[in-house]
């Protein structure tokens, strides 16, 4: 396929319903190549839908391209360029990694060689275990070798983390990492506000279909810090608080050069506390 476009994904106006409820509403956005682009929002806010939508699953209206393709009509080559993690359908399970990753690859045409690349990306090459009796976080290193499996342009990630201990969450957010810097374009879903700021160069806060903002994670966070506050906490114990402004400079500069100073602190909220002062409500986790 052409390989030549401006945006990995492109909306305008994307809406879509099921019967009389609208479950997306008028959505614009772009992701560009390379960048991890994180859609956070609550279960049942629609971030699933959208996938599946940019995905080919669902039809729409409005506008929806991936790598300059209408998502409306997609061809079968589009599926050579991306990769999805969905959830853990599609494994069988009295097969080991390795023969599930082969019985995929057959089906796909895809050489041996590659299966073993996959799996070593993910840490299961030594992994003998059927895939029934492996632990969600083994299950889930499996699907996302699956998924990367032909080497996609994009990565569509739904929940990728959720309900995985956190060792095993970190070991994803580094591969996912490592495939950023490869090039590939990862498009994640997450009620996890921690890890979409660890990892997204750009977010996307989705509220019952709706954008209610859009940004970079740290530039949000700025955005809606109106206590601006530092906290200082001395060395005899004590929290001082300071409003941030040119009139207290001299007063922070004082504590820094008497060396009274064991940790010193910004009040930017986080995209959690974010969220909650544009929706009025807490995320269900």
């Amino acid at each position: 396929m052409n390989s030549i476009y401006t945006n990995s994904i492109y909306m305008n106006r994307l809406s879509k319903s099921f019967g009389q409820k609208e479950v997306l509403t008028k959505l614009s956005l772009t992701v560009l190549p390379g960048e991890i682009f994180g859609l956070l929002g609550p279960s049942g806010a629609g971030k699933t839908t959208l996938i599946k939508i940019l995905t080919g699953q669902l039809s729409y209206t409005g506008t929806a391209e991936i790598m300059g393709k209408s998502c409306n009509s997609l061809d079968r080559n589009i599926y050579s360029e991306i990769g999805m993690v969905m959830d853990n359908s599609g494994i069988y399970e009295r097969l080991t990694c390795y023969d599930n990753m082969i019985l995929f690859a057959k089906f796909n045409h895809i050489k041996k060689e590659q299966v073993i690349d996959s799996l070593k990306q993910v840490g299961l090459t030594d992994i003998k275990t059927p895939a029934g009796r492996l632990s969600k976080g083994m299950r889930q290193r499996l699907v996302l070798a699956r998924a990367l499996l032909h080497h996609p342009k994009i990565l569509f990630l739904d929940e990728p983390t959720s309900g995985l201990d956190p060792v095993t969450a970190s070991e994803i957010h580094k591969l996912l990492l490592k495939l950023q810097a490869e090039g590939t374009t990862i498009f994640l879903t997450t009620h996890n506000m921690v890890e979409a700021h660890k990892l997204c160069d750009h977010i996307a806060l989705l509220n019952e279909g709706n954008i209610v903002e859009f940004g970079k994670p740290d530039e949000i966070c700025r955005k809606y810090n109106k206590d601006n506050i530092i906290s200082i906490l001395s060395r005899d114990g004590r929290t001082i608080t300071i409003i941030n402004n040119p009139d207290n400079a001299k007063q922070i500069a004082a504590y820094f050069a008497e060396d009274k100073v064991e940790a010193i602190h910004s009040s930017e909220p986080n995209l959690e506390s974010v969220f909650m002062s544009l929706t009025g409500k807490e995320l269900d986790l």
